[in-house]
């Protein structure tokens, strides 16, 4: 694949397109700079003709702009997490108020952030129970506000303090920028196995949606049966899904996302089939499914999940804070010096004379991909050759 994404076309102050929002810590984070507001002409230059000069200029840097994807991100922590959330660059309720205001405090003091207006950390945490169903609902708000806030982005990535990027941004919108934009990129199958009678079946409640403190779900003594109505699938719960397949969630014209909300609200770990079973059960959107969740884990036995080989992935999980492998990433993938953001064709500072090259920066469109980009293309051709794609879509 090959596509030039270089312009030396002026850029005028945009807003990136990325957004995070906190499960313990929200923060909304946006990946592309994007304009939501274009200058006048009159604010650009006061004689016609460099007026019609730079709209000129401005054209083509729009058209240009078009090609690239814009990507929104969900970061989400918690307790003790902000550390990692500063690296990674959303605490829930269960972090202190002193952590979600050293992560504030951090989002300000970064010019670029304050610059791009980027990041948007969530004033008010969300409280969030292992195992239940506000997880969901503090994904959904965070979907939410990034509609109404930043509207104007492709994919949505779900990301957590225990994630950690594999491939540069450059890279990945490069890759990204050749798939159609109505494919969701979510690992499903409707072989719930062990889930049926460990996950489907049993009916819990979630304090979290009643209580203002954290508690553990609460288990009925009785069961359920498998629902009639709609299948269920069950997959990874991190994803890399379309803003349009995620209006529909939120909004619910036909009321199948509404009713499955209210159906996994008593769900086990539903981040793990929601999504799944909405895009699966709808006409419009169950032939998009990629059946990938882009993320590299490593199962071991009994059940953890630590990065071994990446083999494609642009994210991996589940690391430990401080975990000297992301050192070794930063260094050896990323390219990324320390504290200092990961170098892309944004960056135009001397990286000799300056500690770090992002410091200076041109051009925010613009997108320089290196050779690591080909192990994610791969892996997208494979996902999307015959005999995977519609073969293992939603079955």
């Amino acid at each position: 694949m090959k596509r030039n994404h270089n312009s030396h076309f002026h850029h005028w102050p945009r807003k990136l397109a990325m957004v995070i929002p906190i499960v313990t810590i929200s923060i909304l984070f946006l990946s592309l700079l994007l304009p939501l507001t274009k200058p006048s002409p009159s604010s650009l230059s006061s004689s016609s003709s460099s007026s019609s000069a730079t709209w000129s200029s401005l054209n083509s840097t729009e058209e240009l702009e078009a090609s690239l994807p814009k990507l929104a991100y969900i970061l989400s922590g918690s307790k003790g997490e902000g550390a990692q959330l500063k690296r990674l660059l959303h605490l829930n309720l269960e972090a202190s108020n002193a952590e979600r205001l050293v992560l504030a405090k951090y989002v300000k003091s970064q010019t670029m952030f304050t610059t791009f207006g980027n990041v948007l950390v969530v004033g008010k945490p969300d409280l969030v129970t292992y195992k239940g169903p506000t997880i969901i609902a503090s994904t959904l708000h965070g979907i939410a506000l990034l509609l109404k806030k930043a509207p104007h982005w492709d994919w949505l990535i779900n990301l957590n303090a225990s994630d950690y990027p594999l491939l540069s941004h450059d890279n990945l919108l490069h890759i990204f920028s050749f798939l159609p934009r109505d494919l969701n990129c979510i690992e499903h199958t409707s072989n719930t196995g062990w889930k049926e009678h460990q996950r489907a079946r049993p009916i819990i409640i979630d304090p979290g949606l009643y209580h203002s403190k954290k508690f553990g779900v609460y288990w009925a003594k009785e069961k359920r049966s498998v629902p009639s109505s709609f299948k269920l699938f069950t997959g990874s719960a991190w994803v890399v899904l379309t803003k349009s397949f995620l209006e529909f969630c939120v909004w619910g014209w036909d009321n199948l996302s509404r009713t499955l909300l209210m159906y996994y609200t008593n769900f086990v770990s539903s981040p793990e089939g929601y999504f799944h079973t909405v895009i699966c059960n709808h006409k419009d959107y169950q032939n998009t499914a990629i059946n990938h969740d882009l993320r590299y884990i490593r199962w071991d036995n009994p059940p953890k999940q630590h990065p071994d080989d990446p083999v494609g992935a642009p994210f991996a999980r589940k690391f430990t804070k401080d975990d000297p492998v992301l050192n070794k990433i930063d260094k050896e993938l990323l390219r990324r010096s320390d504290g200092h953001f990961t170098p892309g064709g944004w960056c135009i500072g001397n990286p000799v004379l300056e500690k770090d090259p992002c410091a200076v920066y041109g051009n925010a469109i613009v997108v320089k991909p290196t050779l690591q980009s080909k192990e994610l293309e791969k892996l997208l051709v494979k996902l999307l050759d015959s005999e995977n794609f519609r073969p293992k879509q939603c079955q």
